[in-house]
């Protein structure tokens, strides 16, 4: 039955498919000529209109996922023709494949399947071979067509179903990659810092300096630098000779009454009753029987998170907005109606009015609408400003003879400062080369510019000279390194076994029962898989930024067989025997076709897109 239930829901959907193409959903049935097929794979051909039709259903997916119309040279572009061609590709060349096996179903599996098509049967419920034949006939194909059509998708069915049924990946994988997951380690560690030196350092003599700084050059490197130079024009530049009509001015002053004259507000808790004699009852409590606003909270199963209404209006709480806005702070008021129900209040705190007059908030109205109309100002002088970088005037006199400022940087990618905090100007950066003449670009604030490579430097070390500060950083950081791991293997011998670390001087830290994923702070990278890489008893010294780490490995904790663990390794077993079954079946199939040698007629596949918008 479930054989038959799957083939009956392919033969339906292929019959949709027919006749949604039937329909008129493309253009392609109308391709004059004898355009019938855009190739063959083996004794396969791949017919035009299911190449059309899957290639439509593919872009109308996506324009519904996206909300957005998808041109076809777009959908070209992200390579959905392609895909749609090698799917069908594989999947005629698997037909070939089942007709050399001679793999197919009977005529009386193909006819029970027909018959259980709802589609195809009348209003009595038996099959219609009247209403059979007209929907072929709406869907363009013949009775043999069709049929053949169900076959074959049967057939892939039973071919992808031999080849995916029963392929296990043997049990000692799935448990290898879980015990590698769920195995533990516990062992001690100890961290040596500078304080933990028996010899201080000494300071470095120059020729040392000198020496280390030409070992380790490659750390002191000036990345790849681009020399640009570029005018620029901000809106701030043009506001202050921006002019804002007064009425303007008061129109917008106005459309913020309630950002200027805001009433007061108050920080207020409503908890709320099923019934009047209730929220009484809980107000008496309150005042004669000593009983807290929380306790009455909790009594109702809620926190005081449930019922906190943050700051409100007296208009906005209705009938209780005069008694709630006359109370003093830490009133409980109440019971008072509610759209939910009588309900008792509690004041935390008072937000005074606030009314700023016109003439307080003029000048920021002006500053901000001035602002605005310079956005357009500098909108409106971009073309002409580009017209005069086209007309060959070079950045210098376009700083000279107008509102742009000239300047210059040294950019690189990590470049945050100046005009490289804007994004827009990075990514232009980015791309600029020595060959690129000026032109005018908007920045994402309203501001323009252009700009001009005057030189591109490759990476290259800092000077000696400039880098000696850093040069001294890291020589003193490895002299200490060195040192405490010498100082560190020392003590490192005398802790194997059940030797203390403390009885060696040292601050022993004890983890217990780690796996491969959990973090240690203050340890170096890698320290975990340090750790899975010891033997029980082995003692080792690993170096950090300024200190190094003492680790023994304690114990080891094979992975267990709880609960926790059976349902990963089922879990994993399942994945890993699907992925096994999937790729067998892929080079599988692009043996198929390889050995099927699709031929794809380019004239053809050319005659449906151009039918594509």
């Amino acid at each position: 039955m479930a054989k038959r239930s799957g083939l009956g829901k392919s033969a339906m959907w292929v019959l949709m498919g027919l006749l949604i193409l039937g329909l008129g959903g493309f253009g392609a049935v109308n391709l004059s000529g004898n355009i019938r097929t855009i190739g063959s794979v083996g004794t396969k051909s791949i017919p035009v209109d299911a190449y059309a039709r899957q290639l439509q259903n593919e872009i109308r997916a996506i324009e519904q996922q996206t909300g957005q119309q998808l041109p076809f040279a777009q959908a070209q572009q992200i390579g959905l023709d392609r895909a749609v061609l090698q799917r069908l590709v594989r999947n005629r060349a698997l037909d070939h494949e089942n007709g050399v096996l001679g793999l197919s179903i009977g005529d009386e599996a193909l006819r029970e399947e027909i018959l259980q098509i709802s589609s195809f049967q009348g209003v009595n419920g038996e099959f219609d071979r009247e209403g059979y034949r007209f929907a072929l006939e709406q869907g363009g194909v013949t009775e043999a067509e069709f049929e053949t059509s169900l076959r074959e998708e049967a057939a892939r069915t039973l071919l992808q179903g031999a080849i995916l049924g029963g392929v296990r990946m043997p049990d000692a994988y799935a448990e290898t990659l879980v015990n590698y997951v769920t195995e533990e380690r516990s062992f001690t560690w100890s961290v040596l810092g500078e304080d933990a030196l028996t010899t201080p350092l000494a300071g470095p003599s120059e020729d040392a300096l000198q020496r280390y700084y030409d070992e380790n050059t490659d750390d002191f490197m000036l990345p790849a630098t681009k020399m640009i130079t570029y005018t620029l024009l901000t809106p701030e530049t043009l506001s202050d000779d921006v002019v804002v009509p007064e009425e303007e001015l008061r129109a917008e002053y106005d459309a913020r009454a309630n950002t200027y004259n805001q009433p007061e507000r108050r920080l207020v808790e409503r908890l709320v009753f099923p019934d009047q004699e209730t929220a009484e009852q809980a107000a008496a409590a309150l005042e004669v029987d000593g009983t807290t606003f929380r306790a009455l909270v909790e009594e109702r199963g809620l926190d005081l998170a449930d019922i906190d209404l943050g700051d409100v209006s007296r208009l906005e709480l209705d009938a209780a907005g005069e008694a709630v806005f006359n109370a003093e702070v830490g009133t409980v008021v109440g019971p008072q109606a509610s759209p939910l129900g009588p309900a008792l209040f509690r004041v935390n705190g008072v937000l005074p009015a606030q009314s700023t007059s016109f003439e307080d908030a003029r000048e920021e109205l002006r500053e901000e609408l001035s602002l605005n109309r310079a956005v357009r100002a500098v909108e409106a002088r971009a073309a002409d400003l580009d017209d005069q970088l086209a007309g060959g005037a070079t950045l210098e006199q376009l700083a000279n003879e107008t509102e742009m400022t000239l300047g210059s940087i040294a950019w690189t990618p990590e470049t945050t400062e100046g005009i490289a905090a804007y994004v827009d100007f990075r990514e232009a950066a980015q791309e600029l080369n020595s060959g690129d003449f000026p032109k005018i670009e908007q920045l994402e604030d309203g501001s323009i510019f252009a700009m001009r490579l005057d030189e591109e430097l490759a990476e290259r070390p800092i000077p000696f000279e400039d880098a000696q500060e850093q040069v001294s950083a890291a020589w003193r950081s490895t002299q200490l390194v060195d040192a405490l791991t010498a100082q560190a293997t020392t003590l490192a011998d005398s802790l194997s076994g059940d030797a203390s670390f403390e009885a060696a001087g040292l601050d022993a830290i004890i983890e217990t029962d780690l796996t491969r994923n959990a973090f240690v702070s203050d340890t170096p990278e890698g320290f975990m898989n340090e750790v899975f890489d010891m033997e029980v008893g082995d003692v080792t010294v690993l170096p950090n930024e300024d200190s190094v780490v003492i680790l023994r490995l304690d114990a080891i904790t094979p992975a267990g067989v709880d609960e926790d663990n059976a349902a990963l390794l089922s879990q994993l077993s399942g994945q890993i025997d699907q992925a096994l079954a999937q790729d067998l079946f892929t080079i599988y199939s692009d043996d198929v076709v390889r050995r099927a040698e699709p031929q794809i007629d380019q004239q053809a596949l050319q005659a449906v897109h151009v039918n594509f918008p």
